[in-house]
């Protein structure tokens, strides 16, 4: 398995109504300081992939979207969901932030 094919499988497991952060992402897959690294595996989804792995669900470490590509998408589905936006367009991470089990590959 490809270190992209272990950030998609972290990320499918990304809950309905919850986010999770590029750095955790990272993290968890036994890369900290990789958070850009996520944000390229996310943007090679291939057409199909896209539909299966929910991208949309990772944002920054500040709760704001930092997909220039396709922000106004990742926006609706993300509200599309139940998650909030404040007025400067972030999600408070307290109450939206996926806390993965301690063991996220055997989960």
């Amino acid at each position: 398995m490809s270190y992209y094919d272990d950030i998609y499988t972290l990320v499918s497991r990304i809950p309905y109504g919850l986010v999770s952060t590029y750095g955790r992402i990272a993290m968890l897959c036994g890369t900290p300081r990789g958070a850009r690294g996520v944000g390229w595996a996310l943007h090679a989804l291939s057409g199909e992939q896209a539909h299966q792995v929910p991208w949309w669900r990772v944002v920054n470490v500040a709760g704001r979207i930092s997909n220039e590509y396709h922000a106004e998408l990742q926006r609706a589905l993300l509200e599309a969901e139940g998650v909030v936006f404040n007025t400067q367009g972030r999600i408070d991470l307290r109450r939206y932030l996926w806390e993965p089990p301690s063991h996220p590959h055997r989960a």
